[in-house]
C-alpha cells in the first residue's frame, strides 16, 4: 500500500484491519452514501464514490452495478453498456450467479437487436426464478416480501420480452408466430402473478391487436379490480407509469370513466405529472365528441363544457410541458393540435380567476382513495 514498515505489532494490527485505506471511510459507508446520491440524482458525485470503492475492491458487483446507473441516468449509454456487462461471463471478475438486473439494464440498452434483448431477459427469468423457489418456502415478513419483488420483476422482464416482440420497429412482430409467442409469454407471466396489472394490461394490449375488444375490456377490467379501491399511499399501487398507460387503454376502448378515476389518483399523487394532464385534456375532448354526436350531451354534461374542461387541462399540461423542459416532443404537438381544433369551435381557455368552480365535475375524494364511494363500472 506505499506504507513504511510498522514499528510496532500495535501499528501492524491497525494497518492490517478490513478499514480502507488510509483509515477512511468503509466500503459499506461508501456504497450507502453513492446510493443516496443516486437516489438525489446527483449523479456525478455519486461516481466519486463508487470510483472509491472499486480502487478498494475492483470487482465489487454492487459498485459496478451501481456505477452502470449512475452512467445510464447521465446518458453514456455505451460506457454504462460495459459496467453492466462487467458484470457477465466471460469477465473473469463476474458474480455466480450473475445478478439479473445486468441481464435487465442490458436488455433495455440492446433495443437495436431485439433478439439479443430477448436472450437478456430470459436470462433474468431464468435467474430470478431460481431465486423464487427459494423464497416460497420463506415464512417470514421479509421473506414474503421478497417474494412478491421477485414475482413482480419477473414478470417486468416477460412483459419487456412481448413488448420487443410487439414492436413494429422490429422485423419479430411480422413472423407468423409472434402472436402466439405474446400469448405464451404473457400466460407464463400470470402463472408466476396472476393479477399482476402490468402483465393483464399488455394482455388487453395483444387483444386490442388481435381486435379483439371485448376481451380487452375483460383483462383491463381484471388489472383495474386488483388496485382500484386501494387508499394512495398503499404500496401495493401500480407505479404511476403503469397506471398513465392504463388510462390510454381505456381511452382507446372509449372508457372514459374509469379513465377519469385513474387520473385523479394519479393527479392527488403528483399534480405536476405532464402526461396525466394531457390524458386528462385528451378524455374530455374525446368524451365532448362524443356529446356532439349524442345529441349535445354525455352524462348530464354539454359538449361545451366538456370542450371547457379539456382546454383547461391542456393548457395545463402545456405550461408544465415548458417549464419542465419535458422531452416527449409528440406529446406537446398533439396538445397543440387538440388546442388548435377547441379554438376553431369558440372554445376558449378559462381565466386565471382562482378557480372557484374547481370540484363541481364531481372528482372530489374525500376519503383520499382512487375511487369514489359509489362502485363504478367499466361500461
Amino acid at each position: 500500500m506505499g506504507r513504511t514498515r510498522p514499528k510496532n505489532k500495535a501499528a501492524s494490527k491497525a494497518t492490517a484491519s478490513p478499514v480502507s485505506p488510509q483509515n477512511g471511510p468503509s466500503v459499506t459507508s461508501l456504497l450507502e452514501k453513492a446510493q443516496s446520491l443516486i437516489v438525489q440524482c446527483d449523479y456525478e458525485l455519486a461516481q466519486r464514490f463508487i470510483r472509491r470503492v472499486l480502487e478498494q475492491e475492483p470487482a465489487n458487483a454492487e459498485a459496478k452495478e451501481m456505477l452502470g446507473v449512475a452512467l445510464l441516468e447521465m446518458g453514456e449509454i455505451e460506457e454504462a453498456r460495459q459496467a453492466f456487462m462487467s458484470l457477465l461471463p466471460p469477465n473473469p471478475n463476474a458474480p455466480s450467479p450473475p445478478p439479473p438486473s445486468a441481464h435487465l439494464y442490458l436488455a433495455q440498452l440492446n433495443d437495436g437487436d431485439p433478439r439479443l434483448a430477448l436472450q437478456h431477459f430470459q436470462a433474468a427469468i431464468d435467474i430470478l426464478s431460481v431465486q423464487l423457489k427459494g423464497k416460497e418456502r420463506a415464512t417470514d415478513e421479509s421473506g414474503k416480501n421478497d417474494e412478491v419483488e421477485l414475482r413482480s420483476t419477473i414478470v417486468r422482464a416477460f412483459v419487456g420480452q412481448v413488448e420487443n416482440w410487439m414492436d413494429p420497429s422490429y422485423d419479430l412482430c411480422f413472423e407468423p408466430d409472434a402472436d402466439k409467442t405474446c400469448e405464451n409469454l404473457l400466460q407464463q407471466a400470470l402463472q408466476v402473478d396472476p393479477n399482476n396489472p402490468e402483465a393483464l394490461q399488455t394482455f388487453a394490449s395483444v387483444r386490442m391487436s388481435q381486435q379483439r375488444p371485448d376481451d380487452a375490456k375483460d383483462c383491463l377490467e381484471k388489472a383495474w379490480t386488483a388496485w382500484k379501491d386501494l387508499d394512495l399511499d398503499d404500496p401495493r399501487l401500480p407505479p404511476i407509469p403503469t397506471r398513465l398507460s392504463l388510462v390510454r387503454l381505456f381511452l382507446e376502448l372509449s372508457l372514459y370513466t374509469p379513465a377519469l378515476l385513474v387520473l385523479q389518483g394519479v393527479m392527488a399523487v403528483d399534480d405536476q405529472e405532464v402526461e396525466a394532464w394531457y390524458l386528462e385534456g385528451w378524455c374530455f375532448f374525446l368524451m365532448s365528441e362524443q356529446a356532439q354526436e349524442n345529441g349535445g350531451t354525455l352524462d348530464e354534461l354539454t359538449w361545451q363544457e366538456l370542450a371547457k374542461d379539456s382546454r383547461d387541462c391542456l393548457e395545463t399540461c402545456k405550461v408544465l410541458h415548458t417549464n419542465q423542459e419535458h422531452p416527449d416532443t409528440p406529446l406537446l404537438e398533439h396538445v397543440s393540435e387538440l388546442i388548435t381544433k377547441l379554438d376553431s369551435l369558440g372554445i376558449a381557455p378559462s381565466p386565471m380567476d382562482g378557480g372557484e368552480d374547481e370540484g363541481e365535475d364531481g372528482w372530489e375524494d374525500d376519503e383520499g382513495s382512487i375511487e369514489s364511494d359509489e362502485d363504478v363500472e367499466m361500461r
